[in-house]
């Protein structure tokens, strides 16, 4: 992990996940791209020379730029390498311009929680963010005085198209030197037996040389309630899902069931493309 994309706008849950992210950058060595996100019109901004026909606009970047200045100076801050970035608007689009210019690694971003993604973004544009991002998404509910994974949670209907996201998965875990907890959720309309269900994840991780992992399969009535109790019942430091881009979880979460448990969840979720 060399370059971390941290969209902000400056909120306290913003701030969390930038914690979040220098603890990583210092952990693995990387930078932290700051993302200032404005929704005003920029289009005729040249954010290196100050001169402008939208005196408004300016105004509120040199606002982000003395923000992220008053940033710089907090402890947790010091000794990393962080860009400072402005996009001209509040889109899906601008944050994946972003990761490809930058060449980012992974987004951390914050979020309220229950009342989902809107401190940050607008819409379906968070939904974009966790479901489409082609980097993996870190999303952040609270302040963290230390971020240490050491029980780490894979749900999946593991399914052969999701073996590059384990790979992921098993990168981070072995960065942390984590224990990942394969999970299996059973539900009523989507029933399999523990026989094919046990068969089907040891396929699923079948030449991987990693063996820091458990199995488990966890009946319930959702999906979405399945991986939340069973990562309250280990007490999980990280949920991990694999999305499939604007489809969801592929052939395993359907719908908004990835954002319900980006939104529910009240412990750290990585999302990993498909």
């Amino acid at each position: 992990m060399n370059r971390i994309l941290v969209p902000t706008d400056f909120s306290e849950q913003a701030e969390h996940a930038l914690k979040v992210a220098a603890m990583l950058a210092n952990k693995f060595n990387a930078d932290i791209y700051l993302l200032h996100m404005m929704e005003i019109p920029m289009q005729q901004i040249d954010p290196i020379n100050a001169h402008s026909d939208v005196p408004e606009a300016l105004f509120f970047m040199r606002l982000a730029h003395k923000k992220f200045e008053d940033l710089m100076d907090s402890d947790y801050l010091k000794g990393l390498t962080v860009h400072e970035t402005v996009k001209a608007d509040i889109t899906f689009n601008e944050i994946k311009e972003a990761c490809k210019e930058f060449d980012i690694d992974m987004i951390i971003m914050g979020s309220h929680g229950t009342s989902g993604l809107m401190e940050m973004f607008v819409g379906s544009n968070a939904e974009k963010v966790v479901r489409t991002s082609d980097v993996p998404v870190l999303v952040i509910k609270n302040e963290h005085q230390s971020f240490n994974i050491k029980d780490f949670v894979f749900a999946s209907d593991f399914k052969n198209d999701n073996k590059a996201t384990y790979k992921q998965a098993v990168k981070l875990a072995e960065g942390f030197g984590a224990k990942i907890h394969l999970l299996m959720v059973n539900t009523a309309n989507k029933f399999i037996t523990t026989y094919e269900a046990n068969a089907r994840i040891k396929d699923f991780i079948s030449g991987q040389s990693f063996e820091n992992y458990t199995i488990n399969i966890h009946n319930d009535i959702t999906i979405e309630q399945g991986v939340l109790n069973f990562s309250k019942d280990i007490d999980a430091d990280l949920i991990g899902i694999s999305t499939h881009g604007r489809q969801g979880i592929a052939h395993f979460l359907n719908g908004s069931i990835s954002e319900d448990l980006v939104n529910h969840a009240k412990r750290p979720v990585i999302t990993f493309k498909i």
